[in-house]
């Protein structure tokens, strides 16, 4: 059995659709806020990490 591509936009779309009114606009702030939070920490870790192995290679 073969999908078409305009069957699964379609369901893709209505799906999405369905649940946009239940999303409350708190929620999209708090999920931005920790989506920047997140790449921040991810950021510094990966700079420490950096750090931390240029100077073992020191060693």
């Amino acid at each position: 059995m073969e999908t078409s591509v305009t069957t699964k936009m379609g369901t893709a779309s209505g799906t999405l659709l369905s649940i946009a009114p239940n999303i409350f606009s708190e929620d999209i702030l708090k999920t931005i806020i920790l989506a920047v939070i997140g790449a921040i920490v991810s950021f510094v870790v990966s700079l420490l990490l950096k750090w931390l192995t240029k100077i073992k290679k020191r060693r």
